[in-house]
């Protein structure tokens, strides 16, 4: 039986001999069912129309994304580490030529994934490294459609798959809702990569945040506070969000502070 993928979100779903009757991750009110309904493909469907790229970032980090875009069309990174491979977040293809790819670089040693729109084939993604561990954080469970055993997950407010590579709890967007702290990156002075927890905007010297980015529901202030209070500890000057243009180059954290700051007089009536 095959394990089909919501075509909204990506997400694939535990085997069924018949597509499910519904998304629990579209019909959340932070994601949409697709206009036209919901529809379903599987992972050898969209492995004859769609491929993966992958451009090199900086040094030790490389951008993984599918073309043409499928679903959200998220950009997740591979981080290469004297101690191992992370994978942040994950998209629905998995196939012999990104493994190819992918294991040329060292392969994947962890996959770290910020907030259930991203969880995709993440299961198929593990099968394809050698039962890599997935790690999940525990607040974000019940948002897991394909629950496996090589999926672990962390309950703290940090945790550390590999050295120089820290998850850290935000909230926000879903309760779990994580970043990824490497501090090796961006010539030693620390890359924060944040999913959709924290989005660069159009002016990529400034972030927002949101509840629901489809449907621009805001989150309320005690969210965003609790996000930059949860960064504080650490350092770093560049942040990259979940697409490939979405990147504060350089002061991002001071930029995240300021963009909170703005936010919050914004909402505050």
């Amino acid at each position: 039986m095959p394990n089909y993928i919501c075509v909204t979100c990506g997400v694939q779903y535990l085997e069924s001999d018949a597509p499910p009757a519904h998304c629990w991750i579209c019909e959340d009110d932070r994601q949409y069912v697709n206009a036209n309904g919901q529809q379903w493909t599987t992972l050898d469907a969209l492995r004859q129309g769609h491929r993966n790229e992958m451009r090199t970032v900086e040094p030790n980090l490389t951008g993984i994304a599918t073309v043409p875009g499928f679903s959200i069309a998220q950009r997740p990174l591979l981080i290469q580490t004297p101690n191992g491979n992370v994978l942040w977040d994950c998209i629905s293809l998995i196939d012999a030529e990104t493994a190819t790819a992918l294991n040329a670089l060292g392969g994947v040693d962890a996959i770290a994934i910020s907030h259930p729109h991203f969880y995709d084939t993440m299961v198929e993604w593990s099968a394809a490294f050698d039962d890599a561990p997935i790690y999940l954080h525990k607040d974000n469970e019940p948002w897991v459609m394909r629950p496996d055993k090589r999926i672990v997950f962390w309950e703290t407010e940090t945790y550390t798959p590999l050295p120089d590579v820290t998850l850290i709890r935000c909230g926000g967007h879903f309760p779990g809702s994580s970043a990824l702290h490497w501090g090796a990156g961006a010539g030693g002075k620390g890359v924060l990569m944040t999913g959709d927890t924290i989005m660069v905007v159009a002016d990529t010297r400034w972030v927002t945040f949101m509840y629901s980015y489809p449907n621009t529901i805001p989150l309320n202030r005690p969210a965003v506070e609790g996000i930059v209070a949860a960064l504080e500890p650490f350092k770093f000057d560049r942040l990259y969000s979940g697409w490939w243009e979405k990147v504060v180059p350089t002061d991002a954290k001071n930029a995240v502070e300021r963009s909170a700051e703005r936010y919050i007089r914004a909402i505050g009536g």
